[in-house]
């Protein structure tokens, strides 16, 4: 068990020793460490995951001779892009300029797993990657581009369709959108943290795995009530688009990194796995786990509904025009129009 300190840019926010925590300041403690007092377990929360192919083919690029998620996490001394905690261990001279990330050589691999790609990042002299710590379970990669960080994720044509068509129609009814863009066999999305200069904190750090609707909105009441609305409006694109993968790990608050003050709800991301992505769901029906969901929610909390927005089937065409992208555009207006209808 490794001793370390854990720190919030160049501030000492905890100490981890003998399997105790030792807070140093509370403002600037990660939110995980408030609610669970154990940073080895949120260290492995920072861990890049295991099961994907080029994970593995990453590490043995590295030469990394421990493998499992705390070791792999403190090669990188637990960085991350999106936001600015790290572990400075016992001895260790360094600042978070030292340790922050400015190129990922590993990009190629992380993404494509090919061969090439692997022969030349263990050839390289390069070891600093935030792929370690680039959590999820589709193959992905950041590459830093314009001095802006961007993930890159692999996507069928059906998930990248789904992906954009999420984004735009989100913007189009005024929500707070993360901004994705196409690439060839991959969907690309801007680093809404930009380098940290917030921090994005997972709604796992505050809920655990524990996803209900009205949990979340009670529990943002006593810590971020000005989330609230964009929640709201974050689980309604979800029932309209019939996005079944909102978990606690993809969605969050964004924070302060001056004051550790929470500022928000995190722009809505990771909407991959709705619409079409899976191929064309049925027409919905009022017993459609997600709409039901979605209409006990607003019973329990009537006054939210004033602030859901208005959907029309020329919005939804015209979101599907924008994209140039070849797909049944009856049927998903007409998906999407009957899901909003039977949610409303």
């Amino acid at each position: 068990m490794a001793d370390y300190l854990i720190m919030s840019a160049d501030r000492e926010a905890a100490e981890w020793k003998g399997g105790r925590l030792r807070v140093i300041d509370d403002k600037f403690l990660p939110l995980y460490l408030k609610r669970v007092s154990d940073a080895d377990r949120w260290l492995e929360t920072r861990a890049i995951d295991s099961h994907r192919a080029n994970s593995r083919l990453l590490k043995k690029a590295l030469r990394l001779s421990e493998r499992d998620d705390i070791s792999t996490v403190l090669y990188s001394h637990g960085a991350t892009i999106t936001d600015n905690y790290w572990i400075k261990r016992p001895g260790e001279e360094l600042s978070y300029k030292d340790v922050r990330f400015d190129n990922n050589y590993f990009a190629k691999l992380a993404l494509t797993g090919s061969y090439d790609s692997f022969n030349k990042a263990a050839s390289g002299k390069y070891t600093k990657t935030p792929e370690l710590t680039n959590v999820g379970s589709f193959e992905k990669c950041w590459k830093l581009i314009g001095g802006r960080w961007y993930m890159y994720k692999k996507a069928s044509h059906e998930e990248l369709f789904s992906e954009l068509f999420a984004c735009r129609l989100g913007q189009a009814l005024g929500m707070n959108m993360a901004e994705y863009y196409r690439g060839d066999g991959y969907i690309k999305s801007l680093d809404f943290t930009d380098n940290a200069a917030v921090n994005f904190e997972p709604a796992a750090a505050f809920m655990g795995e524990n996803e209900d609707y009205s949990d979340v909105i009670e529990k943002l009441k006593l810590i971020c009530p000005q989330a609230i609305n964009d929640y709201i409006r974050m689980i309604f694109l979800d029932t309209i688009i019939a996005n079944p993968d909102r978990h606690t790990n993809n969605f969050g608050l964004l924070r302060d990194i001056e004051t550790g003050e929470l500022l928000g709800l995190a722009p809505n991301f990771d909407n991959n796995m709705a619409l079409i992505s899976r191929g064309y769901p049925s027409k919905p029906g009022r017993n459609d786990v997600l709409i039901r969901l979605f209409r006990e929610l607003t019973d329990q909390y009537p006054e939210y509904r004033q602030i859901l927005p208005i959907l029309t089937e020329e919005i939804v065409r015209d979101t599907i025009d924008s994209l140039h992208m070849r797909v049944k555009k009856n049927a998903v207006t007409e998906l999407v129009m009957a899901r909003y209808e039977l949610s409303i």
